[in-house]
């Protein structure tokens, strides 16, 4: 059988204050369109298919539109969600019963019956041509919450989730048929992976410690992961990937391939097929790499087309990085002023200075609100204290960033 693995979506997501609806909206269509032209059996969604945790109206709407496309489009088709930590798991499967009638299984968060984990809750049949095919060992998102009450600390936490999985993949195997095959998810961060410095956290409990390749089964036919953005391997393993986001959701990932994953599923073997996803908006950067000067930037921008030169709602976006000595007050103005009439539209100015300028200094051209809370904070460190952050206080950092992640989430 065949299976399509996408996942972070983040529907309702913005990139510097621009929606990101008409993004979305060609990659949904061509998704339709290639999953009827591939004729796949089944579908696994690997988690932030939200941006956040109350989504607005038309981000829902859009989720729900594709649904019912997809599954009118691909005659059979089954879909399995799993929740990510961007995803409110209530929310996620509170039209659980409803979306099941149309071959959409939602799985938000793990389950205990009577201080057990309900693993047969979260094992899912895929078939095609009206037999079983494979078992989804079907985890989601995994909170502190979630795991086992006994479990403390960051080591126990690791042990909690490897604990999940055991037994959830245990559950799976009891009730796989002859020549089925075993699907493994996840949305957590697998170690030596590539991460989005701007848009990614490394979330296990909020310590940057992570888990191992070795969490997934070696009998797992695939394992389909969401979490990092950038479509890859885990241990160099074919069947063991990240799908990757359908479009770069910060402006550090313009260079990401982003991609979905055809599994062809025989009982135990795997055959992967990547495909593509067209990039509808282009991310552009002046200069391509590092700083420049305000004189070079200027002729840069008078160089780059005319705002007739495409379609209006897919004009590319363009971030500028100047190199100053101090201080530019009107430099944002400068810039939009040398735009006027241009093709791209700029989402982000910021600048580097040569001299002694505070590096947290905010002006016209580099505004707070472009800045990640993790970079605010070093940078605010390295201003104070003439030096890099220790490991440890990032560390604690990150877990306090984590912390109120989750809470907000909640």
């Amino acid at each position: 059988m065949r299976i399509l693995h996408t996942s972070d979506w983040h529907l309702g997501h913005s990139l510097h204050q621009m929606g990101r609806e008409r993004e979305h909206q060609l990659f949904i269509d061509w998704l339709v369109e290639l999953s009827a032209r591939e004729a796949v059996d089944a579908m696994v969604i690997t988690g932030d298919v939200f941006d956040n945790a109350n989504p607005p109206a038309v981000a829902q709407q859009m989720w729900f539109d594709f649904l019912h496309r997809v599954t009118r489009a691909v005659s059979g088709i089954e879909v399995v969600v799993i929740a990510g930590n961007h995803d409110s798991p209530s929310r996620l499967e509170a039209p659980a019963s409803l979306l099941s009638a149309m071959g959409v299984r939602i799985v938000g968060r793990v389950g205990y019956v009577d201080g057990e984990l309900d693993t047969g809750a979260l094992v899912i049949p895929l078939h095609k041509d009206g037999r079983a095919r494979a078992q989804v060992a079907a985890v989601p998102f995994l909170r502190p919450a979630d795991l086992p009450p006994a479990v403390e600390g960051s080591d126990a936490i690791a042990g909690g989730v490897t604990a999940i999985y055991e037994n959830v993949c245990a559950h799976a195997r009891g009730v796989m048929g002859p020549g089925q095959s075993l699907v493994v998810t996840g949305h957590l961060y697998a170690s030596g992976c590539d991460v989005s410095k701007m848009s990614e956290r490394r979330v296990l409990g909020g310590h940057e410690h992570v888990l191992g390749s070795e969490l997934f089964p070696a009998d797992a036919t695939y394992v389909a992961l969401g979490h990092l953005h950038k479509a890859q391997r885990v241990g160099g393993k074919e069947e063991v990937r990240y799908a990757g986001s359908p479009i770069p959701l910060s402006l550090s990932e313009a260079g990401y391939r982003h991609q979905v994953v055809i599994a062809e599923l025989d009982g135990p073997s795997v055959q992967v097929q990547v495909h593509p996803v067209p990039r509808a908006i282009e991310i552009l950067r002046i200069p391509k790499r590092g700083s420049a000067a305000i004189d070079e930037i200027l002729e840069e921008l008078a160089a780059l087309p005319a705002i007739d030169s495409g379609s209006a709602d897919l004009r590319p976006y363009l971030e500028v990085v100047v190199r100053l000595d101090e201080p530019l007050p009107n430099l944002r103005h400068e810039l939009e002023t040398a735009l006027e009439g241009k093709y791209p539209r700029l989402v982000k100015a910021s600048v580097e200075y040569t001299g002694t300028g505070d590096p947290l200094a905010v002006s016209a051209s580099a505004e707070l609100r472009d800045l990640e809370p993790e970079e605010v904070f070093v940078r605010r460190y390295q201003r104070d204290h003439d030096g890099e952050v220790p490991a440890d206080l990032l560390a604690a950092f990150r877990d306090a960033l984590s912390a109120a992640h989750e809470e907000a989430e909640a």
